[in-house]
């Protein structure tokens, strides 16, 4: 039997998806360990994890260096590769929104010649382009993005939104959302034909996890 490879995204998805995995009987020893190791594996489920950056999970998958990914839905928009999106896990919730001074709240229709800050130019590009029908202009940035619209360099921005509270400290508001964001769980397209009892197994186990933690919720 071969090993199953799953990338995981580095950092808080990580910790997050330790639980559902060890909840269907998955090793995850060596993931919560201080292991400098690039691949961590359970022998006993014939299971390999390797950790990247967030960006990449959907190339590894996409070419089937893993069989199994889990990610953000921001990430998926904005890469836009070809994989199935098997399960919606729930956690790391958050939006993707178009934001800008408070005062701009009912009038974005009116605004013209739109710059767009953003990490993501793909995600701006697709919303204004062909829902709105709208020109812009982005403006790719890295980092702070809110700084965006206070120096001048753009009308609006389009980010992930938590909580809110950056925005509003920074006198900014929600203008319009553009999507719900959450981890996801996507598998390579072959995987999922040559691999699909132990792929659908997994799916199946945490899916099962999902809602039960969904009931005890209620």
């Amino acid at each position: 039997m071969r090993y199953l490879n799953i990338a995981l995204s580095k950092g808080r998805l990580t910790e997050l998806s330790i639980d559902l995995f060890e909840a269907i009987g998955i090793d995850c020893t060596e993931l919560k360990g201080s292991s400098r190791k690039l691949i961590l594996t359970d022998e006993e489920s014939k299971i390999k994890f390797f950790l990247v950056k967030p960006s990449d999970v959907p190339t590894y998958v996409e070419y089937g260096a893993a069989d199994i990914g889990i990610v953000g839905k921001d990430t998926l928009l904005e890469e836009g590769r070809h994989l199935y999106e098997v399960l919606n896990l729930g956690f790391a919730a958050c939006r993707m929104v178009v934001a800008g001074p408070a005062e701009l709240q009912g009038k974005l229709d009116k605004l013209n010649n739109k710059r767009v800050a953003t990490k993501y130019p793909r995600i701006a590009r697709e919303y204004f382009e062909h829902k709105r029908k709208e020109t812009i202009e982005v403006i790719k940035l890295n980092g702070s993005v809110e700084l965006a619209p206070l120096v001048g360099l753009s009308e609006v921005i389009v980010d992930l939104v938590e909580s809110g509270r950056t925005l509003k400290e920074n006198g900014l508001a929600v203008l319009d959302i553009i999507a719900d964001i959450s981890a996801r769980m996507v598998v390579n397209r072959v995987s999922m034909k040559m691999e699909s009892e132990r792929i659908n197994s997994i799916i199946d186990g945490i899916r099962k996890q999902l809602e039960k933690g969904r009931l005890s919720n209620d």
